[in-house]
């Protein structure tokens, strides 16, 4: 039974489950679309969406008090989950994360592709939602 067991294993060893996530992660938001299996997708959908929303919280917060330490601090703790790639984090802050200003949370969406020709792997693509929509 698996009663109050958090997060997924992928078979891999945490070292390994780290960089895999951090992979999947740069990759998502510098290219908005990767194609991956399914289970590596659900593993890295949260991640991403939290660094987004910190992005976002940073970014509005500061606008809201007129303090750009807010944004600062922000900026630096996505960093630190990013393995602090500077030109991914300006990506982060400057493009992406206005995108979503009035978005509540779903910033990804997952789309199937079917199995994967070689060992049946259920195959998916993991985007970002185009934000600048309202209202559906």
């Amino acid at each position: 039974m698996r009663h109050r067991v958090k997060g997924k294993k992928l078979g891999r060893n945490t070292g390994h489950r780290k960089a895999l996530r951090l992979n999947l992660a740069r990759e998502l938001l510098l290219k908005g679309r990767i194609k991956t299996t399914r289970a590596k997708a659900d593993y890295v959908r949260g991640h991403v969406e939290k660094i987004i929303t910190v992005a976002k919280r940073g970014i509005v917060k500061s606008q809201e008090l007129d303090n750009d330490a807010i944004k600062v601090h922000a900026m630096r703790v996505a960093a630190s989950r990013l393995n602090n790639d500077r030109d991914l984090v300006k990506k982060l802050f400057d493009d992406i994360a206005p995108r979503y200003e009035n978005r509540p949370g779903g910033y990804t969406r997952i789309y199937k592709l079917g199995p994967r020709k070689g060992d049946n792997a259920e195959m998916v693509l993991l985007e970002l939602v185009e934000g600048d929509t309202e209202g559906a």
